[in-house]
Formats: structure tokens, C-alpha cells, sequence
């Protein structure tokens, strides 16, 4: 990571995204932090700028070589420092592959599989489960004169 990215990321931003096709999730081998060496969902932190769905596509790309489209709203954690907002995700196109530096693999898991391996967190179980049930909150139309998103609960 050059400086110049380094001093562009709001640290106390980050968003992930579930991408399920095929009964497969798309999960990356971490390489660093609490995670290393676990399988978890894809996502990053936003820079300065971007708006979370902006953020959760291109780290989605950068970090799998999968193009996705963002969904429904399927978790939100806050807390005093930061926040965190995971997105269920559309398979848009791509090649899944690992980035070389953050993972050390991309796979497409049996979501059954996936929810049972022990290399799988709680946090991104919990993430899959949410997807499969296809809770969570849209995306909803609203005119304002400052770049965002209204997302509501849908009946």
C-alpha cells in the first residue's frame, strides 16, 4: 500500500459483502490480523470519498478478481471508534483468485460446508446465514443534494 493510500483510507470505515452463486459463498484465506489463516467473506476499508457500496466493489475486486453488484443491507456493527456494514453481493463476472498479499487463496465453498468448517468464523457464519435467509434491508430512492444511500426495512 503506497502512502498516498495509506493517508486516503478512512480507518474507521469498513465494509464486506457475502457472494453466493451456485450454492457456493466466496470466502478469501486471510494473511494477517485476527484472521489469518481463516476463511472469511471479502471487503476492506472505504477511502475518503467513496460511499460503502463503492468500497465493498472494488475491494471485492482487488482482493478476488470478482466483479459484484451490492445488495441488501445485511448487518451493520458500531461501536465508539468505527463502524462496519456487510452487504449481501451479486455475482457481476470474473475469475476468483487471490490478491497475493491479503489472501492466500480465493475459494467457492459449499455454503452447508462453509457453515460447518472450523476455519470459518462466527462473524462470517453469521453473515452466510443472513444471506440464505434474504433478510436485510433495501436500497431505497430518496432525492438529496449530498451523495448517500437510504436503506429501510422492505415488507
Amino acid at each position: 500500500m503506497t502512502q498516498e493510500e495509506i493517508n486516503n483510507t478512512n480507518w474507521s470505515q469498513s465494509v464486506a459483502g457475502v457472494c453466493i452463486k451456485d450454492g457456493k459463498v466466496l470466502l478469501a484465506r486471510h494473511t494477517y490480523g485476527s484472521g489469518n489463516g481463516r476463511l472469511i467473506i471479502p471487503g476492506g476499508y472505504v477511502k475518503y470519498g467513496e460511499v460503502p457500496e463503492e468500497a465493498l466493489i472494488r475491494e471485492y475486486l482487488e482482493e478476488t478478481g470478482v466483479r459484484v453488484k451490492a445488495g441488501r443491507l445485511i448487518g451493520m456493527r458500531f461501536n465508539a471508534k468505527d463502524w462496519y456494514a456487510v452487504f449481501a453481493v451479486e455475482y457481476v463476472e470474473g475469475e476468483a483468485r487471490s490478491d497475493g498479499d491479503e489472501n492466500s487463496e480465493v475459494v467457492w465453498m459449499d455454503t452447508t460446508e462453509a457453515l460447518k468448517d472450523d476455519t470459518v468464523p462466527g462473524l462470517t457464519k453469521t453473515m452466510i446465514e443472513c444471506t440464505l435467509s434474504g433478510t436485510g434491508f433495501e436500497l431505497t430512492p430518496y432525492q438529496t443534494s449530498h451523495p448517500g444511500y437510504l436503506y429501510t426495512q422492505q415488507s
